[in-house]
This record gives C-alpha cells, sequence and structure tokens, in this order.
C-alpha cells in the first residue's frame, strides 16, 4: 500500500525557543520513503539527531516568534501481515536485549499494577490470542471522547475513566500486554482511517521474533500505517516537545492513498 502525507504546523514563539521535531515517515525496511521534504523557514537552528531505538530522526530548532512546518512524503508500506492470534510468545529469557526495556513499567504505562488483573481477565491465553483479547478488551470497554485526557493523563487514569483519545487507547493496551510479559512500546504514525485526521498514536507488540502494530480504536490496520518513531510511552514518541511557552495557531495532517 502507498500514501500521501501532508502535515503542517504553525506555532507563535514567545521568545527564542529550542523544539525537538518527529514528524517525517521512518526510513526503515518495513517502509519506502518514496519521496520526502520538510520545509522549516527562517529558523535559528536545525539538526537531525537518530530517534528512539534508532526508527526514525528526531529534529532539534531553534526559532523565535514564529514556527512553521511544511511536511511532504509519499511512502509505500512493504511489511509483512499475517494472523496475531497464530503468533507466539518469546519466553523472557530469549528476548533480545533491545525488547527488554518494553517489559518494564513506564511513566505513562504502569504495567506493574495490572499483572493480577491481566492474569484474571485473560486467563490462560498465551501470545497472541492474549494480544488480540487485550486489544478487542480496550475496543469494547473504552469510548473515544475526544478531549477527555490531557498530556500527563496515565494508562491507570484511562482505565478507571474508560474514555480518551488514540493515545491512551495505545497506553493502556501496551501496559496490558506489558503486564502479560509480552514487550510492548507506543509508535507514532501515519494512518489510513482516522478520522478527523491528525497523529495517530497505537501499540506496538513483540511476537513470534518481530514487532507488530495493533489499534485498539478500530481507525486504522497495520497495513495502512506508516511508522514515524517508537518508544516506551507517548513522551518518546512527541510530534513536538517545547522547551519554552509555544501556542498553536495552526495543525494539520493530510493522509491518502495512492
Amino acid at each position: 500500500m502507498k500514501i500521501r502525507i501532508h502535515t503542517q504546523l504553525d506555532y507563535e514563539l514567545s521568545h527564542p525557543t529550542d523544539m525537538l521535531l518527529q514528524v517525517e515517515a521512518a526510513m526503515i525496511p518495513e517502509q519506502t520513503v518514496e519521496m520526502a521534504h520538510i520545509n522549516v523557514p527562517d529558523v535559528l537552528h536545525f539538526a537531525r539527531i537518530a530517534a528512539h531505538d534508532d526508527i526514525g530522526e528526531r529534529i532539534w530548532v531553534r526559532a523565535e516568534r514564529r514556527l512553521l512546518v511544511d511536511y511532504r512524503a509519499v511512502v509505500s508500506i512493504e511489511r509483512l501481515l499475517g494472523d496475531l492470534t497464530n503468533l507466539p510468545e518469546i519466553p523472557p529469557h530469549q528476548l533480545p536485549g533491545e525488547t527488554v526495556q518494553y517489559m518494564m513499567p513506564s511513566r505513562f504505562c504502569q504495567s506493574d499494577q495490572f499483572q493480577t488483573f491481566v492474569d484474571a481477565e485473560f486467563g490462560e491465553l498465551r501470545g497472541g490470542q492474549r494480544v488480540v483479547a487485550i486489544r478487542d478488551w480496550v475496543a469494547g470497554h473504552f469510548s473515544y471522547v475526544p478531549g477527555s485526557s490531557a498530556g500527563d493523563t496515565t494508562a491507570l487514569e484511562t482505565f478507571v475513566k474508560r474514555q480518551g483519545v488514540c493515545r491512551d487507547y495505545a497506553h493502556v493496551v501496551t501496559t496490558l500486554v506489558r503486564a502479560s510479559g509480552i514487550p510492548a512500546r507506543v509508535a507514532a504514525v501515519y494512518a489510513l482511517g482516522v478520522e478527523p485526521q491528525d497523529f495517530h498514536a497505537v501499540s506496538e507488540v513483540f511476537l513470534g521474533g518481530e514487532w507488530h502494530l495493533v489499534d485498539a480504536t478500530g481507525m486504522a490496520v497495520e497495513g495502512g500505517m506508516a511508522k514515524i518513531g517508537v518508544g516506551r510511552d507517548a513522551a518518546d514518541v512527541a510530534f513536538l516537545s517545547a522547551y519554552g511557552t509555544v501556542k498553536m495557531n495552526a495543525q494539520s495532517v493530510q493522509v491518502e492513498p495512492v
């Protein structure tokens, strides 16, 4: 599948401010970035650095008065797809070293507080069967309500409220999967089917020796997502982290099939 991406950001700055951008589709084996261009005019500093796990890049920007970003890309998604249900989990002692951090609690994914729940709710299910059951449980028990959460809302708070946005769904799925002894992380993606169109967050789980994207909101499918970056939770994949006061004037994300 091939998708076309167009992202625009317009932020007002009260004084010279350092910002970390993560908006470009990652150049990784499972997707080919056929065309890409980012325009960030009139900035004081622009420098690329590696993103989390070397998946994608972040951009350090220092700007004053205003930040304008225009990003366009065409991405061919070549990810191998399969039925999660049949995929086995990897015993912890056989996990690759880079996956171990995704077994542990993080700021927004307090997986250590959910072990009793997952054992009681999902019983003897293992591997992909448990991941699918978790995805479907979250989809059936939570309501997608824009504005119902904030940037500091945790998986535990979302679990209690039973509502949120894509970021919250991803946090809860990631948390419950980690509590089940399976590595899970949050992925920022561009995805077909997201309404209203925006940056999208999903969970990514390690099964059968590979990572697989899981979206409990039901808006996107694995074959229609272009990965931007990954991390322990949403804090690692924010599209804009500002080290100062910024005000959003406008923001738009458009994703369409080619």
